[in-house]
């Protein structure tokens, strides 16, 4: 099978396929194909065309736009195989990034220098409101959900190859994990009862359960009291809450097995949720209700669920008060931290935040790793001059 190029214009070009004689007519059969690029880049395209042609893996170019095909993808795969709150982010990421920037390509000839340049510029210029770039790390969520959905294209036989795998996303930089110092706690949680005594951010319990748990913000907020054992002083992670769009609130089962877990609680803490319980009855009694089995744990006064973004802002304002700087996430790696630093077992730590392996847990907070091998060292030596 033979085949060259031919110039049209100004970095376009057709690239010419003997494909032999047809077997009926007798005459000799050509595949066109028009590409854009350079000349160095036409070649190339040309024997990567001989070659799905003979290895049979050819698919015959869509006139269909990246535009249509990504509004096609969230319409018949997104919607039907992703949870609620994955398919409004893919969509967003979609309507508001991909097919604004690259929408107009059409599949056949979107290649690997458009995301390139399009990652570029988004890193540069990407906000929605003009001022500045996106993160290297939003950048990447973008790549993700682009390489997917040209992965499903491929699938279906839209497309012969994923040009995303071709493409190097950012490298989002290592943020550096912040805790709370264990002198400092007692100051943040009074500062969040004072808060709560003055009626203006009733979230004391909440955040002091965050702290002695590591549980994220959706597994707290999705606590039912079924969910408690307070004579056990246990705690059983089934769910989590979300809150969408549209305004509404979804309950979704943990993502992955480790992630459906059991977790111990401090004596302390388990006291604390007593007197919330007893709180809440003593509410609901006013209301001329009674608290049931799958009432949520932290809500409001009407039972209602807790909005999480309003949880994240309520809690810097207790950190900015304190005079630290914490988001509402830094209290579960300093549950980690903590618990590893006074010698808990990683499997255990590793348990108790619901990761899916030691190692992640590890590698999450190798930063503590020096003092454990430290004191391990020192705990060896003290043991060796006992026994001596």
């Amino acid at each position: 099978m033979r085949g060259h190029i031919k110039k049209r214009g100004k970095h376009s070009w057709s690239l010419v396929v003997y494909l032999g004689r047809d077997p009926q007519t007798g005459k000799k059969r050509y595949h066109w194909q028009s590409v854009k690029g350079t000349k160095h880049q036409a070649e190339k395209e040309l024997a990567a065309l001989i070659n799905r042609l003979d290895s049979g893996s050819y698919v015959k170019p869509a006139k269909i736009t990246l535009g249509a095909f990504l509004e096609q993808w969230l319409h018949d795969y997104v919607s039907a195989n992703t949870a609620p709150r994955t398919a409004e982010r893919y969509a967003q990421i979609v309507r508001l990034h991909l097919i604004p920037n690259l929408g107009r390509i059409t599949l056949a000839q979107l290649r690997p220098e458009h995301i390139q340049a399009y990652y570029a510029e988004a890193l540069a210029h990407g906000r929605i409101n003009g001022e500045g770039g996106l993160s290297p790390q939003t950048v990447k969520h973008h790549h993700r959900v682009l390489s997917e959905a040209l992965g499903h294209a491929v699938k279906w036989g839209v497309l012969s190859r994923n040009v995303a795998t071709a493409v190097d996303p950012p490298r989002p930089e290592k943020r550096e994990i912040t805790t709370v110092a264990a002198e400092d706690i007692s100051l943040l949680l009074d500062e969040a009862r004072l808060l709560e005594r003055a009626s203006e951010l009733p979230y004391y319990i909440l955040f002091m359960t965050a702290l002695h748990t590591g549980m994220r913000r959706g597994e707290l907020l999705g606590l039912r009291w079924c969910d408690l054992d307070l004579e056990l002083a246990s705690i059983y992670v089934t769910r989590s809450l979300q809150r969408l769009h549209d305004g509404g609130f979804l309950f979704r089962e943990p993502k992955t097995p480790k992630a459906r877990r059991m977790i111990s609680m401090t004596p302390s803490l388990a006291l604390e949720l007593r007197r919330h319980r007893e709180s809440q009855e003593a509410m609901r009694i006013l209301l001329g209700k009674s608290l049931q089995l799958d009432d949520l744990v932290f809500c409001h006064p009407d039972g209602s669920p807790i909005n999480p973004n309003t949880v994240s802002p309520a809690f810097a304002r207790v950190a900015r008060r304190a005079c630290l700087k914490l988001r509402l996430h830094d209290l579960r790696h300093s549950h980690a931290t903590l618990m590893l630093k006074s010698g808990v077992h990683p499997k255990i730590v590793s348990e108790r935040l619901g990761h899916a392996t030691v190692a992640f847990t590890l590698d999450t907070y190798n930063h503590v790793v020096p003092g454990l091998q430290e004191a391990a060292a020192e705990r060896f030596d003290r043991l060796l001059e006992e026994k001596g």
